[in-house]
């Protein structure tokens, strides 16, 4: 199933989107999607709410897609998880998840805008699958537990300016962290229908330019062994997200270091995750 959030920034109303591509109107089931409706099986009850033909049809026309879950508790991050992304940065295979942490405020929706910082030159693209955390999680006893509290997948658009990242501070956070710096979506894609994880294809492109062309099968920390990592360090809720990493193809390993400029428009996809297309602007 995919969960979708329509409507302009703090109006966001819940909707799911149907194999043929209608919209259905998710209100009678829930008020928003969220980390609330993800625990208290939420997922089963649209389900059966799609299948009994209950929900009243939405016109798309014109209606504005935010972020498919309401904001997150946290964004837990897994840095150089690909291994041509570690070898394009010059760095080692790390022996554990390097894990950082981003605002929950950066999320937006997958066609908004997207600001460049003042004062940045370093500003970088990186498509990333992201989970979403469906159940309450602490000291996981391997993947099989780790899949059974994954709600769904969506693209994350971890946006990162490098400057402040790398040469401002021995922590990633400056970096990461600033307005904007999360397009999430379109939908939340429920785990029985976006299927292994481990066999989806990203891409991303940059004024019609494909930059990046991974697949998640060459990630060095799979899904569930992050998610099951994670839980031994910190509890995650329901409706956090965890971004997993990016392939090979950033501005920083690529000559020239072509960082994003105001105007230019990115756009990005997962296999049966869909697609996002942001263009960027001064803050």
């Amino acid at each position: 199933m995919k969960l979708l959030r329509v409507g302009a920034p703090g109006q966001e109303r819940p909707a799911v989107r149907t194999d043929e591509g209608r919209l259905l109107d998710l209100r009678s089931v829930t008020l928003d999607i969220d980390g609330a409706f993800l625990a208290s099986g939420g997922v089963d009850r649209a389900r059966v709410a799609v299948e009994a033909g209950e929900l009243p049809e939405l016109d798309p026309e014109g209606l504005r897609i935010g972020a498919p879950l309401a904001r997150p508790g946290k964004i837990v991050c897994v840095g150089l998880n690909y291994r041509d992304h570690a070898a394009e940065t010059g760095l080692p295979i790390p022996p554990r998840p390097v894990v950082f942490m981003k605002d929950p405020g950066t999320v937006v929706g997958p066609y908004d805008e997207v600001l460049i910082p003042r004062g940045s030159v370093k500003t970088d693209w990186e498509v990333e699958l992201a989970v979403v955390i469906g159940q309450r999680a602490r000291y996981l006893d391997g993947p099989q537990a780790a899949r059974d509290v994954i709600a769904g997948y969506a693209i994350s658009h971890d946006v990162s300016e490098r400057e402040f990242q790398l040469e401002y501070s021995p922590q990633w956070d400056l970096g990461k962290s600033c307005e904007t710096f999360n397009p999430l979506g379109p939908w939340l894609v429920t785990a029985d229908e976006a299927g292994d994880p481990q066999n989806l294809g990203l891409h991303l492109s940059v004024n019609g330019v494909k930059r990046q062309d991974g697949h998640t099968s060459d990630m060095i920390f799979p899904v569930d062994h992050i998610v099951s990592y994670l839980s031994q360090y910190m509890v995650l809720e329901p409706g956090d997200v965890i971004n997993t990493g990016t392939p090979a193809g950033v501005a920083l390993g690529l000559p020239g270091t072509p960082f994003l400029r105001p105007g230019d428009t990115v756009e990005l996809s997962v296999d049966g995750l869909g697609s996002q297309r942001q263009t960027f602007a001064q803050a």
